[in-house]
Order: structure tokens, then C-alpha cells, then sequence
């Protein structure tokens, strides 16, 4: 392989002009025909056993090309970016010099288009300004957590002395109908309702309210015109019910044997310390978060660079599939969401787009950072690095390092290295409230 030439098309745009020696391209084409010519038919032939002349007549002279170029363009042009050390951002553009006159006696001379990473300008990273809200610590947020910690804590308990109110468990059989006739998914046996959740269509979980166990009764409702089942939208409903059991949640009392149950501390006071510590701990966290999100924002604000459409349209197709992994994660299939929605996956896209593009130019910015500060990663930070991710994946070490390459790992924590420095040298407000008009803009994600 050699480099013939490499050509500014545009500022962020390049083309490489590669040549695949002789010898090299007559072993690919060697191993095309190998491949290709038992799977040819030549009238007067047995299959597969016309000579290569033959079959180029029979077939067309491309027959054997396509192959032969795939098994020697890629392999060339990729030994290319590494003599060139390009950072390319896109795929190639391929075209064949002179094809007509290609042969297996002459040098393959091919052309690469490519864009590339833009020349980028962060000025002024230092010393940037944000307002960020953190809340002072209050009794009524200590006493919030302990509730919490409480209910986590409690039990559920029968209840046969009284009817069903709202914040009962109540379980149930129910078949709904309309106009007689009974439809899809609108019976159940064994169901617990949490009254008062507004789990249920509207009004349904007030009329089992007041009920005891054994009652059957009829629930009278009225679908909403906007259900997600159009053929039920707006339509009155019956659900005839049978109450088989209410529960009840009883809650620990709040004193030193909860205390003594529930964490290290022997009296109530002292785990309340420690909750408070913790509530602290976690808005202390949360507001360095917020602050390191809006200067990333403002990095990218400020960023000067000619970047190459095709990086927002790659990061914003990246954004889409995040977002159908989510919902595989929840258990709704794309296809399904799709429909539903009425969506289609571009129109998807397109509301990605924005984010998209912020989220290329945080990049971009925290990434010249770094080459500005010359942040370097050390072996223990990549391996920790491999380690954190193996452990978010539920993996080996060694399995996340065969699909993640270290130069992408390492990329990452230079650009949270970047952001780090960014805010020890930024100055963070903090304040109990942001008017509208500076409400932190969303938060900025990284790759």
C-alpha cells in the first residue's frame, strides 16, 4: 500500500488517493475466483468449471471485482489512517481510479473521501461562572427520610373489621363489559389494587372504597376519550367485582429500637444525624453534577469548530438507539412503541437532533481541553476505568476490554478529567432558587 496524495476537499473534509501494489491485488482476485467460480453456470461448461476468461465474457468482466476489491480496498485504506493518523468521523466514500482499465497486471489506485474531526477553539474554559440550587438541609427533610426508611420497614397487615378505604391494598376479581359484551384484557382474578393510586380508570377505585371482604358489586365508569384503546375511549363501562381481601400497611413506631433495627446507631437521635449527613452528602453531589452539566453546556456554547454534519447525524441515530435499549429494558419493543406513538424512527431522530448536536460539541470542547492541559491517563485509572465498566455490565474485565478498544476508554476519562478541571477552575454559585429565565438547561450526556 502507498499514499499517493492527500487532498483538502473542504475544511473538515479529505481524500486520500491509495495505491494497492500489483501483487497485492492479484492475490485478492486470486482468492475471488476461488470463491466465486464454482458457483457459475456457463452453457457447454459443468458448473463451476469454465475458465475465468469464459466466465468474464459469460458474467461481465465484474464478476470476480467486487470481491477482490473488498478483500484489498478496506485492508489498504485502513493501514492508510494509521500512517496518516487521521481522525476520521465518518465512513469512506470509495471510487475506483480508471475501473475500465483495472487488471490484475497493473496497480489498484483508489480514492478515499472522508471527514474528519474538526480543528476546534476553546477559549476562556477557565474561569467560567454558573449559578447552581442546593437547599440547605432542613428537620422536615430529615424527618422525609426517616418516614421513607419507615415505610420501607413496615408490614402489611388483614383487615376484616371494617370496609376498604383509600391506602388499602385491595384484592379483587373484576369483569368489565361494555354494553353487555365483555372485551379484551378487562378481566382479572386475585388483582391487589392500591386504592387511592389511580392505577384504575377514574372513579373505579372510589367505588370499591366502602366495600368489606365478600362484597360483589358493580363498578360504573366511563372510559376517557383520550385510552390508549381507541375502540374503548369514551365508552360507559361495567366492571362487576368481588372483594376477596383487604390489607393494610402498619408502620413501625419511631424510636430507639427502630433506630436499633434499621441501621448501627442505638438511639433515634443519632440515626438521625446520620440521615441528615447523608440527605447533605447527596445534594452536595447532586449540585456538583448540576454545576460540571451547565459548564459542559457552556463549553459547548463556546466551542469554535467547523463541524462535519455527519458527526450530529451519527451521534443523534446513537441517541435513538439508547432510547429503544431503554425501552427493551422496560419490556416495550421499538415496533410496538412506533405504533403506539405513531412515530417513526427518523421522526424519533429529528427530536433527538438537538441533544445530539450538544452532545457532539461538549465533546468536542472537553476533548481539545484536554489536549490543551495535556491530560494524561494513567494505567491505574484505565484499569479501574475497565473495572467500573465491567461491573456495570455484570461482566469480566476481560470481556468488556474485547469490545471496548483502551484508546476509546481512555478518551472517556480524559474528557471527565477535562470537565473536572474545568470546574476547579470555574467559579459555582450556590443559590436557593433559579428564576425561569436561567433554569439549567437539560442535562448534557456523555458518550
Amino acid at each position: 500500500m502507498k499514499i499517493l496524495n492527500v487532498t483538502d476537499i473542504s475544511s473538515n473534509q479529505k481524500q486520500l488517493e491509495i495505491l494497492v501494489e500489483q501483487e497485492q491485488f492479484a492475490v485478492a482476485m486470486e482468492k475471488s475466483v476461488k470463491k466465486n467460480l464454482p458457483k457459475t453456470n456457463v452453457p457447454g461448461f459443468r458448473k463451476g468449471k469454465a475458465p475465468k476468461a469464459i466466465v468474464e465474457k459469460y458474467y461481465g468482466k465484474g464478476f470476480f471485482l467486487e470481491d477482490a476489491f473488498n478483500e484489498c480496498i478496506p485492508q489498504a485504506y485502513e493501514q492508510a489512517l494509521e500512517e496518516t493518523k487521521l481522525e476520521v468521523v465518518s465512513s469512506p466514500e470509495y471510487d475506483i481510479k480508471d475501473i475500465a482499465e483495472v487488471s490484475v497486471n497493473k496497480d489498484l489506485v483508489f480514492t478515499a473521501k472522508v471527514f474528519v474531526k474538526p480543528v476546534c477553539e476553546v477559549e476562556g474554559y477557565k474561569g467560567l461562572s454558573v449559578d447552581v440550587v442546593k437547599k440547605e438541609v432542613t428537620d422536615e427533610d430529615v424527618e422525609k427520610e426517616l418516614e421513607s426508611v419507615r415505610k420501607e420497614n413496615g408490614r402489611e397487615i388483614d383487615v376484616t373489621d371494617r370496609a376498604a378505604e383509600n391506602g388499602d391494598t385491595a384484592n379483587i376479581d373484576y369483569e368489565g363489559s361494555v354494553d353487555g359484551v365483555p372485551f379484551d384484557g378487562g378481566k382479572d382474578a386475585g388483582y391487589d389494587l392500591k386504592l387511592g393510586s389511580g392505577t384504575f380508570i377514574p372513579g373505579f377505585e372510589d367505588q370499591v372504597a366502602g366495600h368489606v371482604v365478600g362484597d360483589e358489586f358493580d363498578v360504573n365508569v366511563t372510559f376517557p376519550e383520550d385510552y390508549h384503546e381507541a375502540s374503548l375511549a369514551g365508552k360507559a363501562a361495567v366492571f362487576k367485582c368481588k372483594l376477596n381481601a383487604i390489607k393494610t400497611e402498619e408502620l413501625p413506631e419511631l424510636d430507639d429500637e427502630f433506630a436499633k433495627d434499621v441501621s448501627e446507631f442505638d438511639t433515634l437521635d443519632e440515626y438521625k444525624d446520620s440521615l441528615r449527613k447523608e440527605v447533605t452528602e447527596r445534594r452536595e453531589k447532586a449540585a456538583k453534577n448540576e454545576a460540571q452539566n451547565k459548564l459542559a453546556q457552556k463549553l459547548g456554547e463556546i466551542l469554535k469548530a467547523d463541524i462535519p454534519s455527519v458527526m450530529f447525524e451519527d451521534q443523534a441515530e446513537e441517541e435513538v438507539r439508547r432510547y429503544e435499549a431503554r425501552l427493551q429494558s422496560q419490556g416495550i419493543s421499538p415496533d410496538l412503541f412506533y405504533r403506539y406513538t405513531g412515530q417513526t424512527k427518523e421522526d424519533l431522530k429529528k427530536q433527538m437532533m438537538p441533544q445530539a448536536e450538544t452532545n457532539v460539541k461538549v465533546r468536542l470542547a472537553l476533548e481539545t481541553v484536554a489536549k490543551l492541559e495535556n491530560v494524561t491517563v494513567s494505567a491505574e485509572e484505565l484499569e479501574k476505568e475497565y473495572a467500573d465498566l465491567a461491573e456495570g455490565y455484570q461482566v469480566s474485565v476481560d470481556e468488556v476490554k474485547k469490545y471496548i478498544p483502551a484508546d476509546a476508554v481512555e478518551n472517556d476519562v480524559k474528557t471527565r478529567l477535562a470537565l473536572d478541571l474545568v470546574y476547579d477552575n470555574a467559579t459555582v454559585n450556590y443559590v436557593a432558587e433559579i428564576k425561569a429565565e436561567e433554569a439549567p438547561a437539560e442535562e448534557t450526556k456523555e458518550d
